[in-house]
């Protein structure tokens, strides 16, 4: 099925998709309102994620301290 829709209506139907599955996540047709609204509009890319960065210091003075 194609559908031709001009772009108001194209943007209005995906923000009511965006409505829908923001406020039904967990319903099981979430997943083919997701497919579908990615056809319209596909999702931004997202940017990948930075490592983590490690912190480098002394280790404490307490923690290997002799016992007497």
């Amino acid at each position: 099925m194609d559908l031709h829709l001009t772009d108001e209506q194209a943007e209005l139907l995906v923000a009511e998709l965006d409505h829908l599955i923001d406020r039904y996540f967990l319903s099981p047709r979430v997943k083919a309102l997701r497919e579908i609204r990615a056809t319209l509009k596909p999702y931004p890319a997202r940017p990948a994620a930075a490592p983590p960065q490690r912190i480098y210091e002394p280790p404490s003075k307490g923690r290997y301290r002799r016992r007497r």
